[in-house]
């Protein structure tokens, strides 16, 4: 087992490895998990996803990490850090996304909020964001949850289609 990065009470993240292709896979080539990307990733898609992690982590020392559930040892999901561009301006994004049936239960609460405090203390970061499309009512509401508070809206243009999205904030106290 890789080290942890970060533990919370049910959960801990870690670096992915190419072994959680399957569990990845499992999150990213569900269609009604991946609504706000505009549908499931294919094969090649989710290969590309996770090689883009494991190069953020070289390059940056941070990526989405795998959410492990502790209770099962079994990763449910995804949550990190990463650098994003927001209209010209490169932004770090606290993102999450979890399996469907993970969904519900606070565990994206509970890792956003282990990243953000992560990036605060440990990374020095001042502010911290996150990116979300518009429809997305939970991962909105995570963010929310997490001290976050809307400050921005752009339209970007991601897999053929026109996506409205809502930036979100929380400044170090």
């Amino acid at each position: 087992m890789k080290k942890a990065i970060l533990e919370t009470k049910r959960l801990y993240l870690r670096e992915m490895t190419p072994e959680d292709y399957g569990a990845l896979s499992r999150i990213l080539q569900d269609e009604a998990t991946m609504y706000a990307y505009n549908g499931a990733f294919n094969d090649s898609e989710t290969k590309e996803w996770l090689d883009k992690q494991l190069a953020r982590y070289r390059e940056d020392g941070f990526g989405l990490w795998a959410v492990i559930l502790k209770e099962t040892d079994e990763m449910i999901g995804q949550c990190g850090l990463t650098i994003q561009l927001w209209k010209e301006r490169k932004i770090p994004e606290i993102g999450y996304l979890l399996q469907r049936d993970c969904w519900h239960k606070g565990y994206a609460t509970e890792a956003a909020s282990a990243v953000k405090e992560y990036a605060f203390g440990r990374l020095h970061m001042t502010e911290v964001f996150s990116v979300i499309r518009d429809i997305n009512t939970a991962s909105r509401n995570v963010a929310i949850r997490n001290g976050m508070v809307a400050i921005d809206t752009w339209t970007k243009h991601y897999r053929g289609v026109d996506m409205p999205h809502i930036l979100y904030s929380v400044r170090r106290v």
